[in-house]
């Protein structure tokens, strides 16, 4: 870039935002990372990501990092098991076995990593101080010629050239470019798991498999994925209000008085499937799905843009949403490096950003509407090898 370089703000430390930081800092562009937690481990990063080498894993190529990343990654259990409520097995793709030696992470297209290990790997790769802690955008103020005064806050303003929504589900970089807001799906996930799964739950282990696992019937599904170190999450799926648990007279925090009314919820289904809510560790989360319009377009805007679910928020299902908004970060970091005119990068990120995240929520949302259908398994039959992520 010029030696007139923007003074670049990205609004959120998630995947797509450490990876757009990342690439602007390998290019020499400053750019600072403003994020409401209090601190890298503030809320615990569970579960595992799965990187595809078209999203994830070329965004980190883009940033220098595929040897950390492969010293730190594991190939992603393939494996897919589709079953109904009886716990018939009615689809299974079991992956070849692996050579000798086993390939590196990523070498058959896909592999996993712990969200703690990444978020890890991308932090240490930014200079000391680029991530600002504890500081939550609470407006932007626009002051001409693209230019923007950010608000936090503690009350502290600061005035950008470019400042880049990668900040979630409910952005607020996101309402000065589009009226859109998130709308619920009609589906909740109540995530629970395992530990030690191989040891101590050998039976939900064998059902689930080396890979991922869901079983479905009329609208309603349980949704198993194996992790790192033996563990695995489940997700109970239902459709009905978001705020199911208070209709039920329950809170969330009652592990047993949620479990009764899961339990409730799946009657009728196999012993084996049902143990997946009786003998799970710890207690349960609530996880309504949110997703924006699809397709969510905004006009162009000097000095704003958006990455990541901000840009295009989409049920968690058969498309790798972390590897996209990484790909998001890292493509809009290469646009600005690549361009003299900062907006006209803008502007060519967001034009290529559209028909992909398009296409990638078109897909998760019939994934997640055949899943969830009144006649399940029938329409996943079609598709049996898309999983939620």
């Amino acid at each position: 870039m010029t030696p007139a370089t923007p003074r670049i703000a990205i609004i959120g430390a998630g995947p797509g935002g450490l990876t757009c930081a990342r690439v602007l800092q390998r290019n020499d562009v400053p750019v600072t990372v403003f994020e409401h937690d209090a601190s890298a481990g503030a809320r615990p990063q569970r579960g595992a990501l799965e990187l595809h080498l078209t999203t994830g894993q070329a965004a980190l190529r883009a940033a220098g990092l595929q040897k950390e990343f492969a010293a730190v990654a594991r190939p992603a259990g393939q494996e897919v098991r589709l079953l109904d409520h009886t716990a018939t097995v009615l689809f299974q793709h079991a992956p070849t076995p692996a050579p000798t030696p086993a390939p590196a992470p990523g070498a058959a297209g896909r592999a996993e990593i712990d969200r703690g290990e990444l978020r890890r790997l991308l932090l240490d790769s930014l200079t000391p101080e680029t991530v600002r802690w504890g500081s939550y955008l609470r407006t932007l103020h626009p002051l001409g010629d693209g230019r923007h005064r950010a608000e936090f806050d503690d009350g502290h303003t600061e005035t950008y050239e470019l400042v880049i929504g990668a900040d979630g589900s409910w952005s607020r970089v996101r309402p000065m470019l589009s009226d859109a807001t998130p709308h619920y799906t009609g589906v909740t996930f109540v995530e629970s798991g395992f530990e030690d799964a191989d040891t101590r739950h050998p039976e939900v282990a064998r059902l689930v498999g080396a890979g991922s696992m869901r079983a479905e019937s009329a609208g309603k599904a349980l949704i198993a994925r194996r992790c790192s170190r033996g563990r695995i999450r489940l997700y109970a799926a239902f459709r009905g209000s978001q705020d199911w648990a208070l209709e039920a007279g329950v809170r969330i925090t009652d592990t047993e008085a949620v479990r009764a009314v899961l339990l409730d919820r799946f009657a009728g289904w196999d012993e084996r499937l049902l143990a997946l809510l009786r003998d799970n560790d710890g207690g349960f989360a609530n996880r309504p799905l949110f997703a924006l319009p699809v397709p969510h377009t905004w006009t162009h805007t000097p000095g704003l843009t958006l990455l990541g679910d901000a840009a295009h928020l989409m049920p968690p299902f058969a498309r790798p949403g972390a590897g996209l908004a990484m790909l998001d970060g890292a493509e809009l970091a290469r646009n600005l490096t690549g361009h003299r005119d900062p907006d006209e990068a803008v502007s060519a990120y967001e034009a290529a950003l559209r028909p992909r995240a398009a296409e990638a929520a078109e897909h998760a949302a019939r994934g997640l509407a055949e899943a969830l259908a009144p006649d399940a398994p029938r329409g996943s039959l079609r598709h049996p090898r898309d999983r939620p992520r």
